[in-house]
């Protein structure tokens, strides 16, 4: 079995950092692809930003300039440094990744980190 394991969350005033950090664990797997998607009350789940497997990476307009994900492949982690942090930041931070599995890309999903940013 392959399980993603998020940390990082918590409480910080409008202006903080928090840095939130994936693993994930099993064997017979390479990592594709992880991201970190958000959920704010209320609202639909939305992609936060995105790394590929070369590096690539895709954020959403809203993170941008203010976030930077990063992956380390030798340790399958990925990290989510988030600077100058807003009320509009808060929700529930899930970790996403594409697992090659033999032949078979299987997409999978952390159980969320709480994001609280007061103001």
């Amino acid at each position: 079995q392959v399980q993603l394991v998020e940390s990082g969350g918590g409480l910080v005033q409008a202006g903080g950092s928090l840095r939130l950090s994936c693993a994930a664990s099993g064997r017979d797997f390479s990592i594709n692809y992880m991201a970190w998607y958000r959920q704010a009350p209320g609202k639909q789940r939305e992609l936060v930003a995105a790394i590929g497997r070369l590096g690539n990476t895709n954020y959403a307009d809203s993170a941008k300039g203010r976030f930077t994900i990063s992956r380390d492949n030798a340790q399958n982690t990925v990290d989510l440094q988030m600077n100058s942090l807003k009320p509009e930041d808060t929700g529930v931070y899930y970790c996403n990744a594409g697992l090659l599995v033999g032949l078979r890309l299987d997409d999978y999903w952390g159980q969320g980190t709480q994001v609280t940013v007061s103001s």
